[in-house]
């Protein structure tokens, strides 16, 4: 066993894919996992399953697709949680030391915390108890949330969700949450000093709203001095007609190009700030002398849209809130890109072969480890995507990507269709289009397809 591997899995929330690279205000967002991509395979064409927290985080840890493991709203009580397997309980059976530093956002029953045997439990409560202990304010006042009418379960009722506002966090930088997660995880890794593998599962809060950022990130991007897309405050022009009526339009609603550049400079601040949190864990492995024997995995749960399609935080189909971040460092792996389109369903499956695990047979994802060891690009399979709404049956989107296009369906609005490459701002429906005619009738058949297999219950 001591030849196998150790694991370092890294999640943020709210990253978009683009981040990684970008350059903004002269600055790198990112430049630590930068330099970690060029270290590793970068997947740019990683998709998560559902825009929301919970479910994805859940499909992601269970290797089923949101509707086939039963979590397919942010449950955080775990009310429709089953009974599944996770990645973590993969890894601990297999003989692996295994940590969670972190927020605990997946539903499983047993709840993920009691099913697996953890060596080392970070969570949200233990740094509630810590911020008590340092005086820090931390429940969200109404400043910083907007009342939305939002369906749910057939009729539109009243409901808070976190806005745009931005504001600099009043408290010494290393109080931060996840600053705090950082310290654990390097803890954590620093106990790690004999041959037995480990697996460190590290889950981080940021850039998720409240839009409050600690210095010297707080300042570290001029609002003036980005560039920002070119669809930032713009809805497509054929935009389904419900669409001004989801969570992300309202929460979009009259906002100026000047406080979209706040919310840029504050969401860009968080990104870099998690990035050095994150460089700060790598370091530590790096002084245990176990980096070049460690699998790296970075991803987010989901993107923001942060004004595109005149739209915030995520809840629809377009790529700034379903396309992730992916990268997957090796040892003796390549160093190379994948421009194929991949799911999160990919990385259990991934992550378990990587570390001579045995596949379960019931994954609705696949091993994508060729392309890692090897130069074998990722099957070009369709990859799916559903939100289902958030506390309970609400909007109702799916979307389908294969190829170069994506085809999103709604029950009660028209459909969508995109040319990612030569539209990749989304702002060109080509649904009905008698040229993509035969495109989106098999975009259809495979969601259709894709829905009877894995329990899901709308009517394609």
């Amino acid at each position: 066993m001591a030849q196998s591997p150790n694991l370092i899995f890294i999640m943020t929330d709210h990253q978009r894919a683009d981040s990684i690279g970008m350059v903004q205000d002269g600055k790198e967002v990112t430049p630590v996992l930068n330099q970690l991509a060029k270290e590793s395979v970068v997947f740019t064409k990683a998709y998560n399953t559902c825009p929301l927290c919970v479910p994805a985080r859940t499909a992601l840890a269970t290797g089923k697709y949101p509707t086939n493991n039963g979590v397919v709203f942010n449950d955080i009580k775990g009310k429709r949680a089953q009974n599944h397997n996770t990645i973590h309980q993969y890894v601990k059976e297999a003989g692996y030391t295994v940590g969670h530093v972190g927020i605990d956002h997946i539903q499983v029953n047993p709840p993920l915390k009691s099913r697996v045997q953890f060596d080392f439990w970070i969570d949200d409560d233990d740094y509630d108890e810590y911020a008590k202990t340092k005086n820090i304010e931390n429940e969200r006042t109404s400043a910083y949330a907007t009342e939305v009418i939002e369906f749910q379960d057939g009729a539109y009722v009243k409901k808070a969700y976190s806005n745009t506002h931005t504001s600099v966090w009043p408290y010494p930088l290393e109080q931060f949450k996840d600053q705090y997660f950082a310290r654990k995880a390097s803890e954590f890794i620093e106990q790690q000093q004999d041959d037995q593998p480990f697996a460190l599962f590290l889950y981080f809060w940021a850039p998720h709203p409240p839009l409050k950022v600690p210095e010297p990130y707080a300042s570290m991007f001029d609002p003036k001095m980005l560039i920002l897309p070119e669809n930032v405050g713009v809805p497509g022009p054929k935009e389904p007609a419900n669409r001004r009526r989801g969570i992300a339009a309202q929460l979009a609603e009259d906002l100026t190009m000047e406080d979209w550049r706040e919310v840029w400079a504050a969401h860009l601040g968080l990104v870099n700030m998690v990035d050095s949190a994150i460089g700060d864990v790598l370091e530590s492995i790096k002084k245990l002398g176990k980096y070049e024997d460690t699998v790296i995995v970075f991803t987010s749960d989901h993107g923001d849209h942060l004004g595109q399609h005149k739209m915030y935080q995520k809840m629809e189909m377009y790529d700034q809130a379903i396309q992730v971040p992916f990268i997957y460092k090796a040892p003796k792996g390549k160093v190379q890109q994948w421009d194929v389109p991949v799911s999160h369903l990919d990385i259990v499956p991934t992550i378990l072969e990587m570390l001579n695990i045995e596949l379960p047979k019931d994954l609705d994802g696949i091993s994508l480890a060729s392309s890692i060891i090897g130069e074998e690009a990722p099957i070009g399979k369709p990859v799916f995507c559903q939100y289902s709404g958030n506390p309970t049956v609400g909007d109702l989107r799916r979307a389908v990507i294969e190829g170069q296009y994506k085809y999103i369906y709604d029950p009660r609005d028209q459909a969508e269709l995109y040319d990612l490459i030569n539209d990749p701002l989304e702002m060109n429906n080509l649904a009905g289009d008698k040229k993509y005619e035969t495109i989106e009738k098999d975009l259809h058949e495979k969601g259709m397809n894709w829905a009877k297999i894995h329990g899901d219950w709308v009517e394609f």
